[in-house]
């Protein structure tokens, strides 16, 4: 992901991939700062949605928007926050969310990760209470569990989760057979 700059009236662009939506910026006032503007690019490996999953430029921005709020952090600060919005957009990016769904379970792994993290950071700091340590290590774990639990989630959304077959009370009387494994239908030749 490449964040741009945005200048004098010019079309932002994802470097490599074309944009949902070109935006044109306002020219900037005399001496003000310029800010970086978050820019929803298509995923280059599916080609048809942007980054959050979903058709909708709104959708696309209140989820990175949401996402960058649970950081600590307002969602156009990149001068502050220009390398964790880089993290938080490849991550997103990575996972490559294919609708709207997966799109927010992505949002929430990322959520529940960075608060599981600094969970985990408040535990380890110099001179921290016992209470204070079991508390934030508890939390932690919780989050952890969490987001074990969202990836399970995603798994099961994408249709990659495990199928298990439970078979109970087979009877094989004297004379019988039985088959014990995966068994295909349609038979084969002889």
């Amino acid at each position: 992901m490449k964040r741009e700059q945005l200048s004098k009236g010019e079309p932002i662009n994802c470097s490599g991939s074309r944009s949902r939506t070109t935006k044109r910026a306002a020219p900037p006032r005399e001496g003000a700062p310029t800010r970086a503007k978050i820019v929803i690019c298509k995923i280059p490996s599916s080609g048809e949605q942007s980054i959050s999953g979903s058709d909708s430029p709104d959708f696309s921005k209140f989820l990175i928007d949401q996402v960058a709020y649970v950081l600590g952090r307002e969602p156009d600060d990149f001068e502050k926050w220009g390398r964790q919005t880089d993290a938080m957009l490849a991550a997103i990016a990575g996972i490559e969310p294919r609708d709207e769904i997966e799109g927010m379970l992505v949002a929430q792994l990322i959520a529940s990760h960075n608060a599981a993290m600094e969970c985990y950071r408040r535990a380890m700091i110099p001179g921290q209470t016992f209470e204070g340590r079991r508390e934030n290590l508890n939390q932690a774990n919780k989050l952890s569990r969490t987001y074990a639990a969202l990836t399970e989630a995603l798994d099961r959304h994408r249709g990659k989760g495990q199928q298990h077959i439970r078979v109970e009370h087979v009877n094989v009387h004297a004379g019988g057979q039985a088959i014990v494994g995966a068994v295909t239908p349609g038979g084969g030749s002889r």
